[in-house]
């Protein structure tokens, strides 16, 4: 066999173990990964509200999913790291130099999107909803639909946080100039509103928040370059 096909399934091989070690330790401690991620709905839900399982087997399945997904966002450094040094050995000084600091990064925005998400945008989205509800309305939130609210919108900012990098990116493959990118602000602008459109739920408030960091993460990724 091929070292390097062999190196690739010994590395995947240690990818996967360190995620389920990763989910199986989460999962033992479920309760208080949901607590942790209930925080922003309770806080905010009215006295007569809740939070419910519209479906029996919820209570076993959400928190594992729970568990499944953030074992995969905390194992990314240590993917990442198995992806750079299965990759490294192939690239030339100058391309090291480059790529490392990318991918570092590029994590680094990542985290800091989902915790943007989860600190701010999160809680506003949340509280704008609750705040719309007609007050004969008792707000109950099924589980399910809360769980994946908050992780579609963290897995949005965090991937609309590599905005400046994509900016950078474009800018040293010379597809596009400086001024080029000023001259197109307008557009991209209005390609960040679709974007958070296209990847948010329906609603208007989740668009508008993920859309403004995305337009200030553009003037950032220039100012960079």
């Amino acid at each position: 066999m091929n070292i390097h096909i062999l190196e690739l399934r010994t590395r995947i091989i240690y990818c996967i173990f360190f995620v389920f070690i990763n989910f199986f330790v989460l999962f033992y401690y479920s309760e208080i990964l949901y607590d942790i991620f209930s925080n922003p709905i309770v806080k905010q839900l009215p006295q007569k509200s809740s939070i419910v399982a519209t479906k029996l087997t919820s209570t076993f399945f959400i928190p594992l999913k729970l568990s499944f997904y953030v074992s995969i966002i905390l194992s990314m450094p240590y993917l990442m790291y198995n992806f750079w040094n299965f990759v490294s050995p192939g690239l030339y000084i100058s391309e090291k130099k480059t790529f490392f600091p990318f991918m570092f990064y590029s994590v680094m925005l990542f985290y800091f999107g989902l915790l943007f998400s989860f600190y701010l945008v999160c809680p506003l989205a949340i509280n704008f909803f609750i705040n719309s509800s007609p007050i004969s309305v008792v707000i109950m939130v099924d589980i399910g639909n809360y769980m994946d609210f908050i992780f579609e919108i963290s897995v949005v900012c965090g991937l609309s946080f590599q905005t400046p990098l994509i900016i950078k990116l474009l800018l040293s493959m010379r597809l596009f100039s400086k001024d080029d990118l000023r001259e197109k602000r307008s557009y991209i602008i209005v390609l960040a509103f679709i974007l958070g459109m296209l990847l948010t739920p329906p609603d208007f408030i989740s668009q508008v928040l993920i859309a403004i960091p995305i337009c200030v993460l553009f003037e950032i990724g220039l100012l960079i370059s």
